[in-house]
């Protein structure tokens, strides 16, 4: 979806919108901003009318007029680092509305009968449509009947098909996508003007993102900061009457804006927007910032096996003959078995056959009519033009295909599948004419680097649990060489739910994944839900993430991005108070030393005046903002380590960077405006 978007004209439209947030209606969601906006307000009419607050001192309004100007500027860089993000999610958004074509539907009963055709927009929920090839889905909805080629690039950004059918966890269909091939009636799961990219275009324009639990906590916070310092400014005046020193209002106004954390006020929304920008960039629809902030949170999580750690198919492991059968003889049954199989499995067999040096002879295979394996018979093969019959099944169909013709079954055979079923294989048996030839070997693949992801998940602290529908013996055999933590074998949906319902109530937070409507409850009770855009509407509807791109183990990254999120919005945090601390002890001692002459000890960077020292802090103050957007919007890099190690490196690096920073930057200042002859204005 996001892939080939232009930010063209993003960055222009950010500096406009920097202007508008100016508004006071928009200022006072942010309590800190709001506080600098009223002492801008009080020192523009200070610089207008200069004796409106009693008797100004001489040279007051051009200090008035550098203080004003430099408040705006830390306004219109806040407003900028805001409207950049949202600049962002708009251009996304821009991009999905160019997907939206008024179409018409052809509007179908339950049974298919045409109707005849509507605008698409007319549809409600319910009714039925039949969509042809080249067509334009009218609607989201659920397939019913048929089978089609589909081309998701309008949403998901893939330009490779995918296919959908009736029935299953692949039935789902988004309005706005086109049939390639093939013919699909669906039934329409919308509301009028509600369908899934409506709600797609609304979730990334960064204005109409709701703030997260732990980002109105902070806000709440930082207005508590913001009181403390007002209390602590009001005092100043007192204190410098009684030292005999003259404070001016712009100086305090100058003051207080130095010392109430800005920085994280500034950046605090941009990085709540940037971190869901971050997850629609990995096509993941997320559809609050709670449900992304809760990833980062995240204690347990819960995945399939199929699709997600395995590949998601059975692959042949090894040919297994039975004693008086050649491994030759064996290997090439199984070759000549296969070669009319489509499936995954009979294709792997093909690819391991003739990695043994197995080829079909020409002319061997010519008049062969293939067994199609079916539920009932569970077995495939192929009958050759000579008449001989070769099947592979489930040992079981096998075992009686043997005895029905009269052939001793090999004692083997029962402890090779047993010895196959304990690694957690599955073992296929191949019969020719009522002679058991051998056994294969189907095991779950691995996907590549998975364990050393759940090693990476267990480092920051996450239980990981599988869920299966395999036996116990299997379950675990999997479970050991991925690397998680636990596994669910035998897996029914209101085992998942126990599941998750009992991590919950022992305090911690549970992620999984899921496509099917069975998976839709547990999806619903998870706190974080990631639903495949390929799976059916229930399951998408009861998630509060949606992967466009259906890729079960997103949920890693999803956690990792969570995680980014918070450690961005805690670095920047602490990077702002320590700041402040800082710009405390740099500016107060110059502010009183000509007043109180022992504070000069304090003066360690000896600037040269007390107005220089409040010009230097407030315009390092006002730049530090725009320096930390690209962090706000990038995210600090996140490490899979330790709670402890973490708060250590974030103290390390944004406690102490915040500190020291300030000292050389307001030092250059002071210098830079000595050099101008704005340090004693």
């Amino acid at each position: 979806m996001v892939r080939g978007i232009s930010y063209q004209g993003v960055f222009r439209r950010a500096l406009i919108e920097s202007f508008r947030k100016l508004d006071p209606r928009v200022q006072y969601r942010n309590p800190v901003m709001f506080v600098v906006e009223i002492g801008t307000f009080v020192t523009l009419i200070m610089s207008i009318a200069p004796g409106i607050f009693g008797h100004a001192a001489a040279g007051a309004r051009g200090y008035d007029v550098l203080v004003t100007v430099i408040l705006i500027l830390t306004l219109l860089f806040a407003n900028f680092a805001e409207a950049l993000a949202e600049g962002r999610g708009r251009a996304q958004a821009e991009s999905l509305r160019r997907t939206r074509t008024e179409t018409l539907a052809h509007r179908v009963d339950e049974r298919g009968a045409r109707l005849g055709d509507v605008p698409a927009s007319q549809l409600q929920k319910g009714d039925f449509a039949r969509v042809e090839t080249g067509e334009l889905i009218p609607a989201d909805g659920e397939i019913v009947r048929g089978v089609a080629s589909i081309d998701e690039s309008a949403i998901t950004g893939e330009s490779a098909p995918v296919i959908r059918e009736a029935g299953g966890d692949f039935s789902s269909v988004t309005g706005g996508t086109r049939v390639l091939s093939d013919w699909i009636e669906i039934r329409v799961e919308q509301e009028p003007g509600k369908s899934f990219l409506d709600r797609m275009i609304a979730l990334v324009e960064g204005a109409e993102r709701q703030k997260s639990p732990n980002e109105l906590a902070l806000t709440v916070l930082l207005a508590a900061l913001t009181l403390i310092f007002l209390i602590v400014i009001d005092t100043l005046p007192p204190m410098a009457g009684y030292l005999h020193a003259s404070l001016s209002v712009a100086t305090l106004i100058a003051l207080l804006v130095c010392l109430i954390p800005t920085t994280i006020g500034a950046l605090l929304s941009a990085i709540g927007i940037a971190g869901m920008d971050r997850v629609i960039r990995f096509n993941i629809i997320a559809k609050s910032g709670r449900a992304v902030e809760a990833a980062g949170d995240v204690d347990t999580l819960i995945l399939d096996k199929t699709g997600t750690i395995t590949l998601g198919n059975r692959m042949a492991d090894a040919f297994l003959a039975m004693p008086q059968v050649s491994d030759e003889d064996m290997v090439h049954a199984a070759l000549l078995a296969s070669e009319h199989d489509e499936t995954p499995e009979g294709k792997s067999i093909v690819v391991l056959a003739e990695r043994e040096g197995q080829k079909v002879a020409p002319g061997e295979l010519e008049g062969a009519n293939p067994i199609v394996f079916s539920a009932e018979t569970r077995r495939s093969g192929v009958v050759l033009g000579s008449g001989r019959e070769i099947s592979k099944g489930a040992v079981d169909v096998i075992r009686r295909m043997a005895e029905k013709a009269g052939t001793p079954i090999p004692p083997e055979l029962g402890a090779v599948t047993e010895r196959i079923a304990r690694s957690g294989g599955t073992p296929l048996g191949v019969i020719e004419d009522g002679k058991v030839l051998g056994v294969i070997h189907l095991k779950d693949i691995i996907k590549p680097g998975m364990q050393d992801r759940f090693a990476a998940l267990r480092r920051m602290g996450i239980h990981t649990i599988m869920v299966t529908g395999d036996n116990p013996l299997t379950a675990a055999t999997i479970a050991r060489e991925a690397g998680v933590d636990d596994f669910i074998a035998e897996a029914k949906p209101e085992d998942k739910m126990r599941r998750i319902r009992e991590e919950q109530a022992e305090g911690r937070l549970v992620a999984m994944t899921g496509d099917g409507t069975n998976d839709a409850p547990a999806l619903a009770q998870a706190d974080v839900g990631l639903a495949m855009n390929s799976g059916t509407s229930a399951a998408k509807e009861a998630g509060n993430m949606v992967d466009l791109d259906s890729d079960p183990t997103k949920l890693i990254e999803v956690v990792s991005i969570g995680k980014q999120l918070l450690i961005t919005r805690g670095a920047i945090t602490t990077f702002s108070i320590a700041n402040d601390v800082a710009k405390y002890f740099a500016i107060i001692p110059a502010m009183f030393v000509t007043a109180v002459p022992a504070l000069g000890a304090l003066n360690v960077m000896h600037l040269t005046s007390p107005q220089s020292a409040i010009l230097s802090a407030l315009i390092f103050n006002a730049l530090i903002i725009p320096a930390l957007i690209p962090l706000a919007l990038r995210g600090v890099r996140y490490r899979p380590m330790g709670a402890t190690r973490m708060l250590q490196r974030n103290i390390l690096v944004y406690g102490l960077g915040g500190v020291v920073l300030p000292f050389i930057g307001i030092k250059l200042i002071d210098l830079a405006l000595t050099a101008v002859g704005l340090a004693r204005i």
